[in-house]
């Protein structure tokens, strides 16, 4: 599939999105986004990045999958744990401008492109950090903390609920609602479990899962 016609694809998903959420793409954040697929298609065929090869899958599977996430943030400070080839966090810092976006991942073959893509396309919102994001220290922590099919909740809250700051959340994408892994949530967390529609992957089970401190009893 050509570029012109992997833009024409991204622009029938985003309009698909945007009749259902808050997201509007302006035609810059277009070309930022066409971008950064372009660096992922050739990277990729490197440093195995990701399993998915056909540029045209990444467009749904990466790109429109990601900006799903849009509505569900919170805040001006977020980070995507577990970011790896920089999903979801670089499709949402790219229509996400006013916010300050750090990406975390241990894998140093990813950061690099992450953080080449970040040089690459000018995003002056975005941070790569290389390590595990149990050892970053957050200080007053962050609005929103994002992962995409990391770990279990258990696990996730484990290695991030340090970087959540009080009033902030954890957001985390999954397939099927994962109850077994809810049902071990620690007291103090609650979860509220969101369907989503992707587009071109209507036929796929896809669900945001918001974790949130439970507010202490009055």
């Amino acid at each position: 599939m050509q570029i012109h016609e992997l833009r024409l694809k991204l622009d029938e998903g985003l309009a698909k999105l945007g009749s259902d959420s808050a997201i509007e793409v302006s035609e810059a954040q277009r070309g930022q986004l066409m971008a950064f697929l372009a660096l992922l298609i050739k990277w990729n065929k490197a440093y195995n990045l990701t399993a998915i090869r056909d540029p045209e899958l990444m467009v749904s599977h990466h790109l429109l999958d990601s900006l799903t996430v849009h509505p569900h943030l919170k805040g001006e400070r977020l980070t995507d744990i577990g970011t790896g080839a920089g999903l979801p966090g670089m499709p949402l810092a790219i229509i996400n401008p006013d916010r300050e976006f750090l990406l975390v991942d241990s894998n140093s073959k990813k950061t690099r492109f992450v953080t080449h893509a970040v040089a690459s396309l000018g995003l002056g919102n975005v941070a790569v950090w290389h390590g595990r994001s149990e050892h970053y220290e957050a200080g007053a922590g962050f609005d929103t903390v994002m992962c995409r099919a990391l770990a279990s909740f258990p696990k996730l809250l484990e290695i991030g609920s340090h970087l959540i700051s009080g009033n902030g959340r954890l957001v985390a994408q999954k397939g099927v609602v994962p109850e077994d892994e809810l049902a071990q949530l620690p007291q103090g967390w609650s979860a509220l479990s969101h369907p989503v529609t992707v587009p071109f992957l209507e036929d796929k089970s896809r669900h945001i899962i918001v974790l949130q401190h439970t507010p202490e009893p009055l």
